[in-house]
């Protein structure tokens, strides 16, 4: 073999220097204009595009097999039976064998132009990670095109600031970059769990990150539809809660608790208008028990397992077990509740012991029973 021909060989072998880790649901439509817009921004340096579906019903797994037959840069992983923006970064990065992995939507919201000086400041050691921002000088947030969603990311941003280790205008970006062995480092105490990975990385890290803005559009969505609710704020918050807690109590009972308390409110509320029509006690505490259920299978459906969340007749079954096994709590609530009193007479001992041990087995039967993994 010739001097010339190893080399060739060597160039062909060569594997990607920067992933390009795109997570994506119902992202078909986007596929190849993504691609191609990759190929622009990226025009001279050796990468790679890994997309992450979740199994999408649009078949966004499909249109991305159908490019990679022809385009060896172009990569997908779909996940069957898991769902999350967060933990579809984390597997595409770990699959990652390049220097550096950059992290952006499927959605085409964001500029890939801005992709090279991203990079760039990770590979010249300027910073840990490269934040692609809107908040910056010449950044713009054109994408968020009304004001529910301008207040649900301002709102977002300014608590996140509050808890942040390193000073970020944009904490709540999903557009960045960094060293994959970085990211590989930090990911065993990343939750995985909600859709602001960037957050979740700069809580997790051992010690402060470097961090550096880089201006970035974000432009209006022009295919597909966005999964920024009011949920994901509220996943957004159990994050930070779950971070506050350094991983001791799972970010999923967190949640389950959370939408528990929400719960007992609407238990009162309901059971109080019941008695302004003319019910008696017993009466109006079983419809407050009965609409406090409803509300909580749904809000556990959307929000708690929203990964394995329920639909069509499962869910209607799925309410009836959530049903059953909350009554079956009810009732240890009350026995051990009675137990303990009868032994010391101390009622908010007593009272708080047959809560804790309700919730404990909700969770748990909620868990392995309704919301099967």
């Amino acid at each position: 073999m010739t001097d010339h021909q190893t080399v060739s060989t060597e160039t062909v072998t060569r594997g990607p220097d920067i992933s390009v880790v795109v997570p994506c649901y119902n992202e078909s439509a986007n596929v190849a204009p993504l691609v191609k817009a990759l190929e622009q921004a990226l025009a001279g340096r050796q990468w790679e595009v890994i997309f992450v579906d979740d199994n999408s019903p649009d078949h966004t797994s499909q249109r991305v097999r159908d490019l990679a037959r022809n385009n060896a840069r172009v990569r997908g992983i779909c996940r069957i039976g898991r769902r999350g923006l967060s933990s579809a970064v984390i597997e595409g990065a770990l699959s990652s064998s390049a220097q550096v992995v950059a992290v952006m939507d499927g959605d085409l919201q964001h500029d890939e132009s801005r992709l090279g000086a991203l990079i760039d400041a990770v590979l010249n050691n300027t910073c840990d990670v490269a934040v692609g921002s809107r908040h910056v000088e010449g950044g713009n947030n054109a994408g968020l095109v009304n004001a529910w969603r301008h207040a649900l990311s301002d709102g977002g941003i300014w608590l996140a600031q509050r808890v942040l280790p390193v000073k970020l205008t944009d904490p709540m970006s999903g557009f960045f970059a960094l060293r994959q062995e970085t990211f590989a480092a930090i990911a065993p105490r990343l939750s995985g769990t909600g859709f602001k990975i960037l957050l979740d990385l700069l809580l997790s890290a051992a010690k402060p990150l470097r961090v550096q803005e880089v201006p970035c559009g974000f432009r209006p969505r022009v295919a597909g539809e966005s999964k920024l609710d009011a949920l994901v704020m509220l996943q957004f918050a159990a994050l930070l809660l779950d971070k506050f807690a350094k991983g001791w109590v799972p970010l999923r009972f967190v949640a389950f608790c959370m939408v528990g308390l929400a719960g007992v409110g609407t238990n009162l509320a309901v059971m109080q208008c019941a008695r302004l029509v003319g019910a008696h006690f017993a009466m109006a505490q079983a419809i407050g028990t009965v609409a406090a259920m409803i509300l909580n299978f749904f809000l556990d459906n959307n929000f708690t397992y929203r990964d394995r969340r329920l639909r069509g007749w499962a869910c209607m079954r799925g309410l009836v077990l959530f049903m059953l096994v909350c009554s079956v709590g009810a009732l240890a609530d009350v026995g051990i509740a009675r137990m303990i009193y009868g032994q010391n007479h101390m009622l908010n001992e007593a009272s708080l012991a047959g809560a804790i041990l309700a919730v404990v087995w909700n969770y748990a039967m909620s868990s392995t029973v309704v919301w099967r993994s």
